[in-house]
């Protein structure tokens, strides 16, 4: 790995749309308004590229997550939104959509400002993605109904039965820091079409794009009460929100930790829990592989958002008959993945969000050669005026036991390991808590569709990775979640089902 002492780690000068969006007032959305906090406090925003503080947005109050909630129950209550004919809905989501859309550069920049990823990669997967989930739930919303069903033991001729789906009431969703935008459009676009209401909390790291998607909400029409977005702490607002007792559903990304806490909180008023968490995903690489088109594909499974995703790729069991050469190809893009800051138009892996995550990638890297790994490629940081970049890291000579390879490092730290045996490997993939996703590569059809069904993750990708679709439920085994979002299964997620039985 080269060392970057020439690359200025200095952002480029932010657009003029993006200086705006950083020096607005400090305020929350609550009932259709732009308010102030009840309190004074406010959270600074820093650029990871750089370390400098650019922005500032409010630290919300037990108070305002009370407002926030009460506004969101009224307008349930009333229904104002989920009474509207659902072609308004719909039209409504594809409005939000349209204005994604066109405000895509600015939500990009933002992004990237904020939590280090390159604004290229953010207006390919990001700010498309967030438009998307938009327009595929906008397509369920005049498709909710239920069905008409005969009695099993009774006559039929004396009885009408039939189902009715209803929305679930008003909900509180949390984001991660990682994929701010596209989080946040993933859970409010099902919540809407159900005709739901919700408060919504970004990560007190990364706000920015989820207060602009507020403004852009508010453009669409979406009438005052149905989308609150309120910022701070998980540990403050977010424990407020899922502890409330007018809220119905609670909806949480994040890290597994964090989302246990949040699910016992929500039984104490029973309320329905939905969680994605962490992941330490195997890629299994099987010895019939062009070695020159799947090591890059390998590498972009764990450097991908400077490893900062749910689904990385962390873990790679290579046949022994392909290793060393899949190990060698995948260090061969060491110069592609090279970190650089978030606005340079050649970076295609920026900084991690921040210092604290920084030294936690570090401090995992440093365990795993205490602990006797070898260290193939990277393993530092490089040498950088601020900024919070680490090298694309392979760790080799690795064993099961090692916390590199048992626990979720959340940077771009892959752990490289070989296999002979196929029934061993899957045996070594599944011996995690995590279940959430899972790779596989090979060119024999049979073998993928095996390997598939025995692997224990909600998701397995064949000769891609991390491919995500509206479409597509998307959910995690054992500790990585609890339900799905995405496809039907998400947006059942925010429906109720009633049984309605009528004597004729």
């Amino acid at each position: 790995m080269n060392e970057m002492t020439t690359i200025d780690r200095t952002q480029r000068e932010y657009s003029d749309a993006v200086k705006k969006a950083l020096a607005r007032k400090p305020q929350l959305y609550i009932n259709g308004e732009w308010v102030d906090s009840s309190g004074s406090a406010t959270i600074d925003v820093e650029d990871p590229s750089n370390g400098k503080i650019v922005s500032s947005f409010c630290e919300a109050t037990d108070k305002d997550v009370d407002r926030a909630v009460a506004a969101a129950r009224a307008a349930f209550d009333d229904g104002r939104w989920r009474n509207l004919p659902p072609v308004v809905r719909e039209k409504t989501l594809h409005k939000i959509a349209d204005l994604i859309e066109a405000h895509a550069d600015e939500l990009a920049e933002l992004e990237a400002i904020d939590v280090g990823k390159p604004k290229g990669m953010a207006n390919v997967v990001d700010v498309p993605g967030a438009a998307n989930h938009f327009r595929y739930m906008a397509g369920w919303a005049g498709k909710i109904n239920g069905d008409t069903l005969p009695p099993y033991s009774m006559p039929g001729n004396m009885m009408f039965a039939y189902t009715l789906k209803e929305p679930v009431g008003v909900c509180a969703q949390i984001v991660p820091w990682n994929f701010p935008l596209l989080m946040a459009c993933l859970k409010i676009a099902p919540a809407l079409a159900a005709g739901c209401t919700t408060v919504l909390k970004p990560a007190e790291q990364t706000s920015l794009t989820a207060l602009r998607l507020a403004d852009l909400i508010h453009e669409a029409g979406v009438p005052a009460g149905v989308v609150n977005i309120i910022t701070g702490y998980g540990h403050t607002v977010g424990d407020r929100m899922v502890k409330h007792p007018d809220v119905d559903k609670v909806a949480f990304t994040g890290s597994t930790e964090i989302g246990k806490l949040i699910n016992r909180n929500a039984t104490e008023h029973l309320k329905k829990v939905t969680l994605e968490l962490g992941g330490k995903s195997p890629v299994v690489v099987m010895p019939d592989v062009d070695v020159a088109e799947t090591a890059p594909g390998v590498a972009g499974a764990i450097f991908f958002n400077s490893g900062q995703v749910c689904v990385a790729g962390s873990r790679l069991y290579a046949h022994k008959s392909v290793f060393d050469k899949v190990v060698e190809g995948m260090a061969a893009t060491a110069d592609f993945w090279a970190p650089r800051p978030s606005l340079d138009p050649a970076a295609h892996m920026g900084p991690l969000v921040s210092k604290e995550q920084h030294e936690r990638v570090l401090g995992y890297i440093e365990a795993g050669k205490r602990d006797g790994a070898s260290v193939l490629m990277g393993g530092d940081a490089p040498a950088a005026d601020g900024g919070y970049y680490v090298n694309p890291t392979i760790l080799t000579d690795v064993n099961p036991q090692m916390s590199v390879v048992r626990e979720e490092i959340f940077g771009p730290v892959v752990v490289a390991q070989r296999f002979e045996d196929l029934d061993e490997v899957v045996k070594e993939a599944n011996d995690t808590p995590y279940g959430l996703a899972a790779g596989v590569w090979t060119k024999d059809a049979s073998a993928a569709v095996r390997i598939a069904g025995q692997l224990k993750a909600g998701t397995v990708w064949v000769n891609c990775h991390a491919m995500i679709d509206p479409a597509l439920p998307f959910g995690g085994y054992k500790e990585s979640g609890l339900g799905h979002e995405q496809g039907r299964l998400g947006l059942e997620a925010y429906l109720e089902t009633k049984s309605v039985l009528m004597k004729l």
